[in-house]
């Protein structure tokens, strides 16, 4: 009997979040990838320190990289520890990797990182995106209907 599938994309405790990106791409697809992690690295993620706001994935090889992601060295991490912003392999289905080398060299997207947490069971994953970059009216766009949501809610609030 097949083993029941857990719920999806578990976050118990999100390390680090991109938030510009859904402000900078327009979303397609979400994908949970695991993170090859050393030791020390694991130990700085679980204090909560680590940022993703700069970095992004690109496929090399038949396998995807995070590039440009900071996790600091662990406080005590004597001279075992990691150098901070090394690129980190992601660990995907090869379907899913095939999927992302033809969207980023047929149509132009991007992966980009939206989030690192620990799940369920304590392992680190990285929530990976694919994604179109918005041009300026686009943002504005986005400007315009967040300021207009909160008029909406201050507006209600004020007439009830």
């Amino acid at each position: 009997m097949a083993r029941p599938k857990p719920a999806e994309f578990e976050k118990t405790k999100v390390v680090a979040e991109n938030r510009r990106a859904r402000f900078e791409y327009h979303i397609e697809d979400v994908f949970e990838a695991g993170i090859v992690l050393t030791g020390t690295e694991v130990k700085s993620l679980r204090f909560g320190e680590g940022s993703i706001a700069e970095s992004y994935a690109e496929v090399k090889g038949g396998e995807v990289w995070l590039i440009n992601s900071n996790v600091p060295e662990f406080s005590h991490g004597n001279r075992f520890n990691h150098t901070p912003k090394r690129p980190r392999k992601l660990l995907l289905k090869e379907r899913e990797i095939a999927k992302f080398t033809g969207a980023v060299e047929r149509k132009g997207m991007t992966l980009v990182p939206l989030s690192v947490y620990f799940n369920g069971r304590g392992r680190a994953k990285v929530e990976l995106a694919l994604a179109k970059g918005k041009n300026n009216a686009d943002k504005r766009q986005t400007v315009k209907d967040r300021d207009w949501k909160r008029d909406q809610q201050r507006i209600l609030r004020e007439h009830k």
